[in-house]
């Protein structure tokens, strides 16, 4: 059974377990460059693997952390003892040191002290106020960084660090019309916006403007595109599918999707995959969301 790896950044409406359907629809002949104008948690490139990559986002702590890690200046070995080091200050001052790291981030921007923070902030956010601070509270757990949970970040951390050192993967800082408008018909782009509509967690902010104008672009585009979004709820439904997206081709499927820390904001979903192209999906079994030892080999590094 493939297992799925989890990154080591978090942030809420993660496709952990939308990747085997939209790895399902990627042409068995694609031999270009995978992009993503939106990189947010990197998941679906992360676990497609394609040979060549390009991941943008408008978050540049996102991008310095991961080409910290694709240059060496981040390593699984200095993630495991700086996570060590800080998770006993945690241990020990509580929320102060909490707010402590925070303020040190937002004064200096170190990539380490961005994971630390979004991996014991409140339901592991990724958020900042108008001045660029960021400004996420506390999740209230002094004990945060146990040994099990290191070792976990570790392994994310390692699986990262391998995939980089075999796959040809770039990291930039770019608004999403830059990284739409260069791309070629052999690539394909994978674009994972806020979903319009939604409460959305993100660096900047997304709206019908922002939704228009991606469509536009994507209306020119010569390259294969996959958009994620979403269909429908309980309650209502994504207006913008039969307005903004109706001249593409839909895909939908049940998703368990929340936001919040609240059980209450916990409803299934109908996901929606938006394509230009002919895209055929076929229920397989169930792949399993598994988290990857820190030595064990990555499985079909050259399979896309």
């Amino acid at each position: 059974m493939t297992k799925i790896a989890v990154p080591p950044i978090k942030c809420q409406g993660i496709k952990t377990k939308l990747v085997p359907w939209i790895k399902a629809i990627v042409p068995e002949n694609f031999s270009g460059k995978w992009i993503e104008p939106f990189m947010g948690s990197g998941v679906v490139a992360f676990n497609i693997m394609p040979k060549k990559a390009i991941l943008c986002d408008s978050n540049p702590h996102l991008i310095d952390f991961y080409n910290s890690i694709k240059f060496g200046k981040i390593t699984y070995n200095l993630v495991s003892l700086f996570l060590k080091e800080e998770g006993e200050k945690l241990k020990n001052k509580g929320q102060d040191y909490y707010y402590e790291v925070r303020e040190r981030f937002n004064a200096n921007k170190e990539p380490l002290d961005f994971l630390f923070l979004n991996r014991s902030c409140f339901n592991g956010m990724i958020r900042f106020n108008k001045k660029g601070g960021f400004n996420v509270p506390f999740c209230r757990k002094p004990q945060r960084f146990e040994q099990a949970y290191i070792t976990k970040i570790v392994n994310q951390v390692s699986y990262i660090q391998t995939l980089l050192n075999h796959h040809d993967f770039e990291f930039k800082c770019q608004d999403f019309e830059i990284t739409v408008k260069n791309t070629s018909n052999t690539d394909i782009i994978y674009c994972d916006p806020p979903y319009i509509g939604r409460h959305v967690d993100y660096y900047n902010s997304w709206d019908e403007k922002h939704e228009i104008k991606l469509n536009e672009l994507l209306k020119k585009t010569k390259s294969k595109f996959i958009l994620s979004t979403w269909h429908s709820n309980d309650y209502r439904k994504n207006t913008y599918l039969s307005t903004v997206w109706n001249k593409f081709k839909i895909l939908t499927r049940e998703h368990f999707y929340h936001v919040g820390g609240y059980e209450k904001n916990r409803n299934p979903m109908l996901e929606a995959l938006v394509t230009n192209y002919k895209a055929i999906y076929v229920e397989k079994t169930v792949q399993k969301e598994e988290q990857l030892t820190l030595f064990e080999k990555i499985v079909g590094l050259n399979a896309i």
